[in-house]
C-alpha cells in the first residue's frame, strides 16, 4: 500500500440525506487541498453542487452539520465566506457577521431554519456566545430561540411545528459527560414560550433528540450506564431496547446521527458492541432488534426517508461507502467510496478483538493488525516489530473498519495493534470514566500493556516496540517513551506537549475538558506538571519524530519544537517535520504522503531495517 495512493485517492464521505428526492452527501478533496464540496444523486446521475465552494465550519472548532435543508432550500456553509448561503443564491439574511453557523434544521412549511450560531468578539479574552437562532426565511429576519447555555447542538422541528427540540450543556461538561434536552413550544411567527429541560442532567449524556412522525420525541441516553435509545411516553421516558450496546456516539463533531425512524413503529439504528457496529431495525412497541445482514462494522449518518436508509459505512475488508439500503428487501447500493481503486482480499491485513488484562486488574480492549504481504515474510523465527497506536479524543473510539494507513504498516512486516484504551467510547459509560482524572496515567498503562501481552503470547518482538498518534493519541505516545521503558522509538502527530498551556489556551469548547481528564486548573497544577512530557524532557530518551502543522490552534508548534530541541541538547535521534497551512490534522494529500514516508523512513534507521516507502515489496524485516 502507497502512501501517495493513500494520501491522493482517499476521500472523507459524510452527511448523508434522503431530500426532495435525491441523495444529498459531503466528499473531500485531497487533492484540491482537502476542499469539502456537496454532491447529489438524482435518478442516478451525480452531480457536484458546489464546485467553487468549501462546505465546511468551524462552530465548537471541530465542526460538523455543515448543510441542511428549509422546505425545498438547500443551506451551507462556506469556510471562505460569512453567513449561511442558499444553494446557488444569495446568503440567508439576517447572519452576524462575527459569526459562525452549523447545525441546520428546517420547518416542515420550510420557512423557519433554525442553526447554532457561534458569535466571536475582537476582546481576545472573552469567550464566544453560542445560542440557537431561527431565520425567517419569509421576511427576512433573525429570531434567537435560545441563548444562556455555553452550548447548544441537534435542534430538530416537531412534524407539526408546535414544538423544537434540542441539547444543551454547560462549562465545565462536554455532551458526551453531562447534557440536557430543552424543549419550547413553537407558533406561526416562532417561539411562544419559554424552553425548559424535559430530559438529562447532573450525570448523564443524552445523544441526538428526533421527533417521530406522529410526533413523539425519542433521544438517546446513557442514564442505564449505556447509550441506549428511550422514547417520551406520557411525562416520562420509556426505554427502547434496553441493552448493554451503545447507539450513541461521542458528539465530538455536530450534525451526528445514529439512529433515524422509519415510520411510527420502526427505528433504524445504528449500535455498538465489544467495539464494532451493526445497523438493525428497532420494532418500538415490542423492542426488537433485527440486525440486517451486512459486511460492514462502522456506521454512521445514518438517516431514512421511511422506504430507505441512507449512511456511511465501513467494513474490515471494504473501504467507507455512501450507502443506501431498501428497507422491503435489504438490499444494498453503494453511491461512492473513498477510493476506488481495488484491494486484493487477500492481502488486507484485518483488525482482530481481542481484550487483554491492564493494570488495576482492568480489562482493555483493542484491535490486532498482523504482518501481511504477498512479496515477502520476516526470518524464519524472528518476530515483527510492533507499532502501537492510540486514538484521539481522548475519549473518542477506534473500530475494525478498513484503514489504508494501517495497511501502510501491515504491508510492510509491521503489526500494529489499535488500542481502545480505558476512557474510550463503545463500552458503556463505566468504561469512559475511567479516565476521569487519570488522562496520562489509565491510557498509557493500556497501551504499554497490549504492547506487552502482544509479545508475551509472541505476537510482536518486544525489544522493537513503536509507539505512534495524533492529538490527544501524540499525547499518550509522548508518555509512553517519556515516563515507560517498553517502546524503542515513536512519533507523535500534533501531540499535546504540555498540559497547562492546553487547560491555559485551548478554544471555548474544551476549555475545562482537562478539568475532568485530569483535575482543576489552576488548583491541580501539579498534577498537570507531573504528566506533562514538556516538563520532563530530561526523562525523554527515545528517538522521536514529530508531525506539527504550523497553524494549530489546538497544539501550538511550540510544544513540538520545545521537545525536539531538548532531544538534539542531548544528541538523541529526532525529526521534526512541519506543514504550513496545515492546522490540528493534514489534509493536503501532500502532506499526509510526507508524513506516512517519513515516519517509515524513521523507524527503519532506529530499528536498523531497510524500508522503501513506495515499493513494499522491497522492504526488509
Amino acid at each position: 500500500m502507497r502512501a501517495d495512493r493513500i494520501a491522493a485517492g482517499t476521500k472523507r464521505l459524510a452527511a448523508p440525506r434522503l431530500a426532495r428526492g435525491a441523495l444529498t452527501w459531503l466528499e473531500s478533496r485531497p487533492e484540491e487541498g482537502g476542499r469539502v464540496t456537496l454532491l447529489e444523486s438524482r435518478a442516478g446521475v451525480v452531480r457536484e453542487l458546489t464546485p467553487a465552494a468549501n462546505v465546511r465550519t468551524r462552530v465548537h472548532e471541530y465542526g460538523g452539520g455543515e448543510y441542511g435543508f428549509a422546505g425545498g432550500v438547500l443551506v451551507h456553509a462556506d469556510f471562505a465566506r460569512p453567513g449561511i448561503q442558499r444553494l446557488g443564491g444569495e446568503p440567508v439574511p439576517g447572519t452576524l457577521a462575527a459569526a459562525r453557523y452549523a447545525d441546520f434544521a428546517g420547518s416542515p412549511d420550510g420557512r423557519f431554519l433554525l442553526a447554532v450560531e457561534e458569535e466571536h468578539f475582537p476582546e481576545a479574552a472573552r469567550e464566544p456566545a453560542n445560542r440557537l437562532v431561527a431565520f425567517d426565511l419569509v421576511r427576512g429576519r433573525r429570531l434567537v430561540v435560545l441563548e444562556g447555555p455555553d452550548f447548544v447542538s441537534s435542534p430538530r422541528f416537531a412534524p407539526d411545528a408546535g414544538r423544537v427540540a434540542c441539547l444543551a450543556w454547560d462549562h465545565p461538561s462536554l455532551p458526551f459527560l453531562e447534557t440536557r434536552l430543552v424543549v419550547l413550544p413553537w407558533g406561526p411567527d416562532g417561539p411562544r414560550g419559554a424552553p425548559r429541560a424535559v430530559a438529562g442532567g447532573r450525570g448523564e449524556s443524552l445523544f441526538q433528540p428526533e421527533f417521530a412522525p406522529d410526533g413523539r420525541l425519542a433521544v438517546v441516553s446513557d442514564r442505564s450506564g449505556w447509550w441506549n435509545l428511550v422514547l417520551e411516553r406520557g411525562d416520562g421516558w420509556a426505554p427502547l431496547c434496553p441493552r448493554a450496546a451503545e447507539f450513541g456516539l461521542p458528539q465530538w463533531g455536530l450534525g451526528m446521527s445514529s439512529f433515524a425512524f422509519a415510520s411510527e413503529r420502526e427505528i433504524v439504528c445504528a449500535f455498538a458492541e465489544s467495539g464494532a457496529q451493526r445497523l438493525a431495525r428497532l420494532e418500538l412497541a415490542s423492542g426488537r432488534l433485527d440486525a440486517f445482514a451486512l459486511p460492514y462494522s462502522d456506521f454512521e449518518g445514518v438517516g431514512c426517508d421511511g422506504r430507505n436508509a441512507a449512511f456511511v459505512a465501513a467494513g474490515p475488508g471494504t473501504p467507507a461507502a455512501l450507502c443506501t439500503l431498501e428497507l422491503a428487501s435489504g438490499r444494498v447500493t453503494e453511491h461512492a467510496r473513498a477510493f476506488d481503486f481495488t484491494l486484493d482480499p487477500a492481502l488486507v491485513s484485518a483488525g482482530e478483538a481481542f481484550s487483554f488484562p491492564s493494570a488495576g486488574g482492568r480489562e482493555a480492549h483493542a484491535f490486532l493488525y498482523r504482518p501481511r504481504s504477498g512479496a515477502f515474510a520476516g526470518p524464519a523465527g524472528e518476530r515483527p516489530p510492533l507499532l502501537v497506536k492510540s486514538h484521539g479524543g481522548p475519549t473518542a473510539a477506534t473500530s475494525p473498519a478498513l484503514r489504508l494507513a494501517h495497511q501502510f504498516w501491515t504491508s510492510r512486516g509491521f503489526a500494529l495493534v489499535d488500542v481502545n484504551y480505558g476512557g474510550s467510547t463503545g463500552y458503556g459509560r463505566a468504561y469512559r470514566e475511567l479516565l476521569r482524572g487519570r488522562w496520562g496515567e489509565v491510557d498509557v498503562e493500556d497501551c504499554a500493556g497490549a504492547a506487552r501481552f502482544l509479545a508475551a503470547e509472541g505476537v510482536a518482538d518486544g525489544a522493537r516496540l513503536l509507539a505512534t498518534g495524533g492529538s490527544a493519541g501524540g499525547y499518550t505516545t509522548l508518555c509512553l517513551l517519556t515516563f515507560r521503558g517498553e517502546f524503542a522509538a515513536g512519533a507523535s502527530h500534533y501531540g499535546i506537549g504540555d498540559l497547562e498551556a492546553l487547560a491555559r489556551h485551548t478554544h471555548k469548547f474544551e476549555a475545562h475538558y482537562t478539568d475532568w481528564l485530569v483535575g482543576p486548573w489552576p488548583e491541580a497544577q501539579a498534577l498537570y506538571r507531573a504528566r506533562s512530557p514538556l516538563h520532563h524532557a530530561e526523562r525523554l530518551a527515545r528517538p522521536v519524530i514529530f508531525f506539527q502543522g504550523l497553524e494549530d490552534r489546538v497544539v501550538p508548534p511550540a510544544q513540538a519544537e520545545a521537545l525536539a530541541a531538548a532531544l538534539a541538547k542531548r544528541g538523541i535521534l529526532h525529526a521534526l517535520v512541519t506543514f504550513p497551512g496545515e492546522g490540528h490534522g493534514f489534509r493536503r494529500a501532500e502532506n499526509v504522503k510526507r508524513a506516512l514516508e517519513a515516519e517509515l523512513g524513521f523507524y527503519g534507521r532506529v530499528l536498523g531495517l531497510a524500508v522503501d516507502a513506495t515499493a513494499p515489496e522491497r522492504a526488509r524485516s
